[in-house]
């Protein structure tokens, strides 16, 4: 399970989506993708996780290009300079604040959305975070963490590429599996 909660995830769907696709797969587009439910339980010889959402195809990539160590430290230490917890509203607000003004580490999307109601991710049209805080729900907790090790263990076993195009940018060819599960209408 990603650690990731993206409006519109396939988690819970996988047992009905998976057995529809071929039994080999070469390489796989996730063409949508999101919180990457899909793709990172996907056996192929090469996964591709594409959005058009920069912040989240940056954020996939600091998953897949760091240490799990040094992911989980950075989450730690960024927690405990905001002075982050589920019941600090005007830590949270100032956290955000600072991730839309200032923030350069794809991590403190992440560290964000585990505060943020519902843990989930959204932009407004200037591209800004603008959740509010989950105040007295939202938080780290330790399933966050756990499936966020599992994630990165399971990303360390696989051959994965993270590009960040419109869907209609793709270079589409006859030898991969495009799986595509396109937003919903109220979203770009």
């Amino acid at each position: 399970k990603s650690p990731l909660n993206y409006t519109g995830g396939k988690y819970k769907l996988l047992k009905q989506i998976i057995p529809k696709f071929p039994n080999k797969i070469n390489t796989f587009v996730d063409v949508f993708g999101g919180g990457f439910n899909v793709g990172i339980n996907i056996n192929a010889n090469k996964v591709v996780y594409n959005d058009i959402v920069s912040p989240l195809a940056d954020l996939v990539k600091v998953f897949r290009d760091n240490s799990k160590e040094d992911i989980l430290e950075y989450i730690d230490l960024t927690i405990d300079k905001f002075q982050l917890s589920k019941t600090n509203k005007e830590a949270f607000y100032n956290f955000r604040d600072y991730y839309n003004n200032e923030s350069t580490n794809p991590l403190d999307l992440f560290v964000l959305s585990c505060f943020s109601f519902n843990h989930d991710i959204r932009f407004n049209n200037n591209g800004q975070y603008n959740l509010g805080a989950g105040t007295n729900r939202s938080h780290y907790t330790k399933n966050i963490k756990n499936n966020l090790i599992r994630f990165k263990d399971k990303m360390d076993e696989m051959n994965i590429s993270i590009i960040n195009k419109s869907f209609d940018k793709i270079n589409y060819d006859n030898d991969t599996f495009y799986y595509f599960d396109p937003p919903y209408l109220l979203t770009d």
